[in-house]
């Protein structure tokens, strides 16, 4: 399962009930993405719970595909969100907290910390296998970006 389906709604009830509809807890789930991509009932929502969810599509549903936002760049995009907030030294307590001030959302730190694990072992058989086949560049970038995360 991907991080990005452990990625909810903090405060999923209240915008339920600020859209009077009935929405996923989770923040990459389809019917999710269509809402805060159309954008057509975001003006019913408080404003600093429109702020942040203005924010989210602005980060991350934001690219020209066709079948945006289903084309899976949003998921990439956080992926790389959260990538970075690891490469600026944070844990994944300190993660869960950051995403949660910037888009009002949550995960459980565990679930970011096998996120985390799970990057730097692909990190490290990516580095492992281009050393094997000679692709020295590709090796040394694999590294610096696992050391980068560790």
């Amino acid at each position: 399962m991907a991080i990005t389906d452990k990625i909810y709604l903090k405060n999923h009830r209240q915008i339920a009930t600020q859209l009077e509809t009935s929405i996923p807890k989770s923040a990459f789930a389809g019917a999710t993405l269509d809402l805060l991509f159309q954008g057509e009932e975001l003006a019913n929502l408080d404003d600093a719970t429109q702020d942040r969810v203005l924010e989210f599509a602005t980060d991350f549903l934001d690219c020209d595909c066709q079948s945006n936002p289903h084309c899976g760049h949003p998921e990439r995009k956080f992926i790389r969100y959260l990538l970075e907030l690891r490469e600026q030294g944070l844990g994944p307590d300190a993660i869960v907290d950051v995403m949660g001030d910037d888009y009002s959302l949550y995960a459980y730190p565990g679930d970011v910390l096998s996120f985390l694990d799970d990057s730097v072992r692909a990190l490290e058989a990516i580095e492992e296998l281009a050393d094997v086949d000679g692709h020295e560049a590709t090796a040394a970038e694999a590294r610096e970006r696992r050391q980068r995360l560790s």
